[in-house]
């Protein structure tokens, strides 16, 4: 029996533009390992170093929502802010998804799942690009094989057994259309740099594409028309959905490098430069899931999940 635990409390800040994780650690005089998520207290924070709160009125509280063991032997807490103990903080967006979700009715049953883009970095070099100039066009760096076509696979691969090991649904991951730019899918599917465009040029940036779907879309019988309904939702909302996809996404989103223009709503099928990909089996099949593929790979997960879910099915 362990005689203490490190609790590591994990919470997203107010940082304008690209919120930022932050954490503080508590020492428990027991094994934290066995206790329940609800005999974990809540604890409080300065928010006027988080952009949060104001000096004057500076504390802010964090409510534990979901529990992770360490494989060592720790406990990592994510933490929801609160102003007090029956106000979620503005800066929550994961109370707004839980209000949106607490909207539903009964059988929508949404999965979402997401393709986390990001670039790896030493100092103010890309990974694998000369310290000077560039490196050759993109083009065989995609799911590439060997040295010279891919760095970094030993972060992204200690990064898969890290995120294996604390449960998490991982779903895969690879090496992307940039040399130094990784990918992995998290979450259920149907079937690291976060800005949206670290290198200025011919380079595809990074993205957070988002899979969808509803149980109705993963009906055999009315998945066609359900999915051809939420893209309908997706492409009258197309504004609203840009304003919480990820800040300056007009530099990720400009029609050329697998995107579609951020001022245009298209979907097509297994077409990688709309803004909604829907797979080539899908459409085979009639069933399925669809693909977002605007959302910048700085965007506020919660904010995406919501916004999908407010438009598709609360519409």
């Amino acid at each position: 029996m362990r005689n203490h635990s490190l609790v590591e409390y994990i919470w997203v800040d107010g940082t304008k533009g690209t919120a930022m994780l932050r954490s503080k650690t508590k020492v428990f005089t027991k094994d934290a390992t066995l206790l329940w998520l609800d005999s974990f207290p809540w604890w409080s924070f300065d928010g006027s170093s988080t952009q949060q709160a104001t000096g004057d009125n500076s504390d802010c509280l964090l409510k534990p929502v979901k529990k992770v063991t360490n494989p060592d032997g720790g406990v990592l807490l994510l933490c929801e802010v609160y102003v007090d103990k029956d106000t979620p903080h503005p800066s929550n967006t994961r109370a707004k998804l839980r209000a949106t979700m607490d909207k539903l009715p009964a059988g929508v049953d949404p999965w979402i799942g997401y393709e986390q883009e990001y670039v790896l970095m030493r100092n103010e070099t890309i990974l694998g690009w000369p310290e000077k100039g560039f490196p050759t066009a993109q083009g065989p760096f995609y799911c590439g094989v060997g040295g010279e076509n891919v760095n970094g696979r030993e972060i992204s691969e200690e990064h898969m057994e890290v995120c294996l090991n604390y449960g998490l649904q991982l779903y895969g991951t690879n090496a992307e259309v940039m040399l130094g730019q990784w990918e992995y899918q998290i979450g259920p599917r149907a079937y690291p740099v976060l800005a949206v465009k670290p290198k200025e040029g011919d380079w595809n940036g990074s993205g957070m594409h988002t899979n969808f779907s509803t149980s109705l879309m993963r009906d055999v019988s009315q998945g066609r028309g359900a999915i051809e309904q939420a893209i309908n939702r997706l492409g009258r909302k197309h504004d609203e959905h840009i304003a919480v996809y990820g800040a300056d996404l007009e530099k990720r989103l400009t029609g050329r490098h697998e995107t579609c223009s951020i001022h245009e709503f298209r979907a097509g099928v297994s077409d990688r430069g709309a803004s909604i990909r829907i797979p080539k089996e899908v459409a085979a099949q009639g069933y399925g899931y669809i693909e977002d593929r605007r959302p910048g790979a700085n965007a506020d997960p919660y904010q995406v999940a919501e916004a999908l879910v407010r438009t598709i099915c609360l519409a």
